[in-house]
């Protein structure tokens, strides 16, 4: 088996304020001499793209840095100053490692620059560079490389317009280490999301300024952008974003999270525009969600208000939100942070986590557990769960089932060490208990507003992000430092099985190693469109792994909606479980590491109805809203049972023409029985 790779190591760093380019300063005279002394052995680059020079493994002599092909794109933003460029090809016979260095002695006091791209001119993809990974100003990258693929490489001018040697050494392919290495990738706007905005099944890069949403689509070996101009948001997502289907047009929307208040997008059924739904109500938002509180198959949106209860927007299915406050997180004072919807208690519905934050002994800064009744009601509950141990300054929680035991654990990230640290609470059922020593985060002294849970080396176990370091899950609820690294979004941004983590301007893509994967992708059709509440559970030779699907967690980023596993070197799934939001399931018994699972909801894969001695019969619409129609053949001549997914019975009205009122149903799964000629009839149905 094996797995691609990316680059060894590359960091963009921005200019210190007496950093001056070489072109505007004299050269030292000890470089000007091993320029001079250093004879030329290939031929001169091409100052176009079209033009390049194709050279092959050996030291290479750029004369100056002064053709009129300035490279596009920039692999690192958008640079001042770039007036020049320098253009080689290179095409591999086999698959190697590769690194590009201008980091040779001959170079010193120099300062290049260099773009590593595939595809063809005109349509270039970045794939690396360098600034200053190198000693001194000089740049070095290393990448595996295909065979038969041609990799163009464009040295600029953004520092010195000086002539440089470089050189190609070729190397075998590479492992890397446990880590991520920094790829440049320009980006516009604020970096937000990793998310699947172009329904290629591909997480896409989503970045959003006030008037412009930019999709970095994926594609092989890179990302194509595509500006989608709107206007002017009347909030834009200075505090939060979140995304999802919220009119199952198959077009993913977006909701901001601004300090004023909150703006819905809703993008168009082709997926070509989008248009401002925008709130007149205050609301300092900060962690947002798009979740079907009432589980009627329909997405709302909720959204953390710090300074008064939180709101969340009801949506009737025709198009309306309507907004709600209070309910769902009533401190007077706010201190609502960190919202993240799961299922803690293993009941088949959602309910609400809140990291609180604020200064001082208040209650705004106790966290707080919503249960779900069930019936479109939720209790409060942290405190006899014993979640509400304490002030505590927490921006997030990251939940997960961290110990493999089939429940939802959390590790409550400080912010702060005001009221205490860090917190790890195992969920044992009835109560949570802290086991936060010896686990490593009693001695992990990071601090951050971002906490999330995932699997980034593939070993089966969760690991969690956050205070700047992902600490890995080694099992039994403990963890070990792994890699400092920052947190943004968090999706899989070359489509190899491995984790990666967006940053400004470039995107950390995971070294990755030989252990084997798992990606589900859901699609609900009695269920909301994006399956955000499902759960996903995969068992092999580890055990069995469970995520939830979420729209927002963390505290500010949108991650992948894609459901992802590392399951160590097991090269066999037993099975693939799905338990859909409206109650139906699925089950995959013949499923293959390494791949990506498509799963569309469909309530023929529902629990069987059949029980021995019992005939089966036809009821439509299936699923239905209002009325259900019995298809027997004749008038109803017995008793009619409806039982919900819990086994508790339901009146039933009867109407004329074998017809039954179900608009007093909650959304989701029913069993109906009915006596008929001395038979006992059953099957099923969907309450939409």
């Amino acid at each position: 088996m094996q797995h691609s790779s990316t680059f060894e190591r590359v960091t963009v760093l921005d200019l210190p304020k007496n950093r001056i380019p070489l072109r505007h300063r004299p050269l030292m005279k000890k470089g000007i001499l091993f320029f001079l002394l250093m004879p030329s052995l290939t031929a001169s680059a091409q100052n176009e793209c079209a033009a390049a020079v194709a050279i092959t493994a050996g030291t290479h002599v750029v004369a100056a840095v002064n053709g009129s092909g300035v490279p596009n794109p920039d692999c690192f933003g958008v640079s001042p100053d770039v007036q020049f460029g320098e253009w080689y090809t290179y095409t591999p016979a086999t698959n190697l490692g590769l690194k590009v260095t201008s980091d040779l002695p001959i170079n010193f006091d120099l300062d290049p620059r260099f773009h590593i791209y595939t595809g063809v001119c005109g349509a270039l993809i970045c794939v690396g560079g360098d600034d200053d990974s190198g000693s001194g100003y000089l740049a070095v990258d290393s990448l595996n490389v295909t065979a038969g693929v041609t990799y163009t490489i464009a040295w600029d001018d953004r520092w010195s317009g000086s002539g440089f040697t470089f050189a190609l050494i070729e190397m075998p392919v590479f492992v890397l280490p446990f880590g991520f290495t920094n790829a440049p990738q320009p980006t516009q706007g604020r970096v937000l999301a990793a998310l699947d905005m172009t329904n290629d099944g591909l997480d896409d890069i989503v970045t959003i300024d006030s008037t412009r949403i930019i999709v970095h689509a994926q594609v092989p070996g890179g990302f194509n952008t595509t500006t989608y101009t709107t206007t002017e948001a009347d909030h834009d997502p200075s505090w939060s974003l979140c995304a999802g289907d919220l009119d199952g047009n198959g077009q993913n929307d977006l909701l901001y999270g601004g300090g004023q208040g909150v703006t819905i997008m809703m993008a168009s059924a082709d997926g070509t525009g989008f248009t401002e739904l925008v709130y007149p109500q205050y609301v300092f938002s900060q962690r947002s969600n798009m979740v079907d509180i009432n589980n009627d198959g329909d997405l709302d949106a909720f959204v953390c208000h710090d300074v008064d209860p939180n709101v969340f927007y009801m949506n009737d299915g025709n198009g309306n939100f309507v907004f709600n406050q209070g309910g769902l997180g009533d401190t007077p004072d706010g201190g609502n942070y960190g919202s993240i919807w799961v299922d803690y208690d293993n009941d088949r519905d959602l309910d609400l986590f809140l990291a609180k934050c604020r200064g001082g002994a208040s209650q705004a800064a106790i966290d707080q557990m919503y249960r779900n009744n069930g019936d479109g009601t939720f209790t409060e509950v942290a405190e006899s769960l014993n979640l509400a141990n304490g002030f505590h300054q927490s921006w997030s929680g990251a939940w997960g089932d961290l110990d493999r035991d089939g429940d939802m654990d959390v590790l409550v990230g400080a912010s702060s060490n005001a009221f205490g640290s860090h917190k790890l609470m195992r969920n044992d059922g009835s109560i949570f208990t802290e086991v936060t020593a010896g686990s490593g985060f009693d001695t992990f002294t990071g601090l951050s507003t971002e906490w999330t849970t995932h699997d980034f080396n593939n070993d089966g176990w969760l690991d969690i992000l956050g205070g700047g370091a992902i600490m890995l899950g080694t099992g039994d609820l403990t963890f070990a430092f792994g890699v400092s690294v920052g947190s943004q979004a968090i999706g899989d941004m070359n489509n190899d099985g491995f984790l990666d983590i967006l940053g400004s301007n470039l995107v950390r893509m995971n070294n990755t190693n030989l252990n084997n994967w798992l990606k589900v992708r859901l699609e609900g059709t009695v269920s909301n469109r994006n399956a955000i509440g499902a759960r996903v559970m995969v068992t092999t030779a580890l055990g069995t792994q469970i995520r939830e699907i979420r729209s927002g967690d963390g505290f500010r980023y949108m991650s992948t909606l894609t459901a992802h596993f590392g399951l160590g070197t097991d090269t066999e799934i037993e099975e693939v479980r799905i338990l859909w939001p409206s109650g139906l399931e699925t089950s995959l018994t013949d499923v293959a590491v390494n791949t990506t699972v498509d799963v569309v909801e469909s309530i023929t894969t529902a629990v069987p109805t059949e029980v021995p001695g019992q005939a089966l019969f036809r009821v439509y619409p299936n699923p239905a809203e209002d009325l259900l129609y019995l298809d027997i053949g004749a008038p109803v001549s017995g008793p009619i049972t409806i039982l919900d997914v819990t086994g508790k019975t339901i009146p039933v009205t009867l109407l004329a023409n074998n017809q039954i009122d179900i608009r007093s149903l909650a959304s989701g799964l029913y069993a109906l029985r009915v006596l008929h000629n001395n038979t006992l009839l059953q099957t099923q149905f969907v309450k939409h």
